[in-house]
């Protein structure tokens, strides 16, 4: 049952649940290149993990920040088809990209997040409360949200270019000489309309904080089964973000007619290139969600509280 939410009027964009019953034996730790002072608290999580019978493994990059370059590490491809939970220990960025990996490689682990500088909003644990999170999630009594993810293919003159999973969006943008560039949407099999703008977004829930959320778009709460399509920068100022079920599938094609026009797509921000006329983008709702522990501390509009500032002067 969800909490507070009609299940009939839910797809798995975001189901609110209790952690596997399954138990975890062995937990993937993947930590953010940059962080400061993260070698000591990898190995302090290693060790507690082990005072309870849990292997920890670390990722290739983290095992050498922690030191322990002896270890035969994973790569994170690798990781997220042999561990029970990957703990991330980062910033929005660090999840994003183990998220891609984990439902990529079709695994039904849950993923649990530790911001260790100002709150995320996905990383919405923070590093005080990383023990009491693991051992909740470790007893399967921490709640866990199932995050709609997005499935992305670039298609042209039928040769499929990429096929990406995505968890926030899918952008296209100009070039840096472009004033303005042409996209066909379309919804399904319904064309909707030509936009002239510096791009145009297609968002999850989770993804409307994001890029979507700074181009003007709503907020859509993660339990929302929908996607999110919305202008940067219109020509036509009656160009507006629109909102629509999750189970459609938007068609983009790009309409570069002049010499001069260049459009770039990117997923996630993190994988990108540059695309040609009427390149086909698809964009719909992925098989499979991931699985994101929750904070126990906060909900979902006390994060948005805090990192959009509502309320203060």
């Amino acid at each position: 049952m969800i909490r507070g939410i009609d299940p009939h009027e839910m797809s798995h964009s975001s189901h609110l649940h209790s952690t596997p019953a399954r138990a975890i034996g062995t937990v993937g730790i993947v930590a953010k290149a940059s962080l400061a002072g993260v070698g000591a608290v990898l190995g302090e999580v290693a060790d507690w993990l082990a005072a309870r019978g849990i292997r920890a493994v670390f990722e290739r990059d983290t095992a050498a920040l922690a030191g322990r370059r002896d270890l035969a590490s994973p790569t994170k491809d690798e990781l997220a088809r042999t561990v029970d939970l990957v703990l991330v220990l980062g910033g929005d960025g660090t999840l994003i990209g183990m998220a891609n990996r984990i439902v990529t490689a079709d695994a039904d682990i849950p993923i649990l997040a530790v911001n260790f500088g100002s709150l995320g909003f996905l990383t919405e644990i923070t590093l005080p409360e990383l023990y009491s999170s693991l051992e909740s999630t470790l007893s399967g009594t921490a709640g866990v949200e199932d995050r709609q993810m997005l499935q992305s293919r670039v298609v042209r003159a039928s040769r499929l270019l990429a096929d990406r999973l995505v968890l926030n969006d899918v952008v296209i943008t100009k070039g840096a000489l472009s004033s303005l560039i042409d996209l066909s949407v379309s919804v399904s099999d319904q064309f909707v309309t030509q936009v002239s703008a510096d791009g145009l977004i297609v968002a999850s829930p989770t993804g409307s904080t994001a890029y979507n959320l700074s181009a003007g778009g709503p907020i859509v709460h993660p339990a929302v089964a929908a996607l999110l399509i919305t202008p940067i920068a219109p020509h036509t100022l009656t160009h507006r973000p629109i909102v629509i079920p999750a189970r459609s599938e938007v068609r983009i094609r790009p309409k570069l007619d002049e010499a001069h026009e260049e459009a770039f797509v990117s997923f996630d921000g993190q994988f990108g290139f540059q695309l040609r006329h009427d390149d086909l983008v698809t964009i719909q709702q992925a098989a499979r969600p991931l699985k994101l522990v929750r904070a126990e501390a906060r909900n979902y509009f006390a994060v948005l509280r805090e990192k959009l500032k509502w309320g203060e002067r």
